[in-house]
């Protein structure tokens, strides 16, 4: 189990009253957009100052399952870790690699771990 928030427990403020109903005729077709949307910042960034987005020309990277005008998430902050998929700079161009056990006299600059990877589905 994975305790969220910690702290004590208050009262309610406020007391609900029971009322008759206000509402006449039939409910509205709009109330669905009352509801919270999603915010994938919230979601899915884990170090809002270190992560960017970032759009992908091309399908150079579809070994990876990166295609043309897909969005890379990528965390600066983050320690890659084996089997990770990384944004590198190899003589001054953008690359992703997949990390292995370092290598002596790697040839690549790490930006960065992609954290994430969004695509169209059709």
């Amino acid at each position: 189990m994975e305790v969220k928030t910690a702290g004590k427990l208050s009262k309610s403020k406020s007391k609900h009253k029971a009322e008759v109903s206000k509402q006449t005729g039939f409910p509205s077709a709009a109330t669905h957009y009352a509801e919270l949307s999603i915010d994938l910042n919230k979601e899915l960034v884990i170090h809002q100052d270190a992560t960017f987005f970032i759009r992908v020309e091309g399908n150079e990277m579809e070994y990876f399952r990166i295609y043309n005008n897909d969005v890379l998430l990528v965390d600066r902050s983050l320690i890659p870790k084996n089997g990770d998929l990384a944004l590198v700079v190899i003589e001054s161009d953008f690359s992703v690699i997949k990390i292995t056990k370092e290598e002596p006299g790697s040839s690549y600059t790490l930006w960065g771990v992609i954290t994430h990877i969004i695509h169209k589905v059709i």
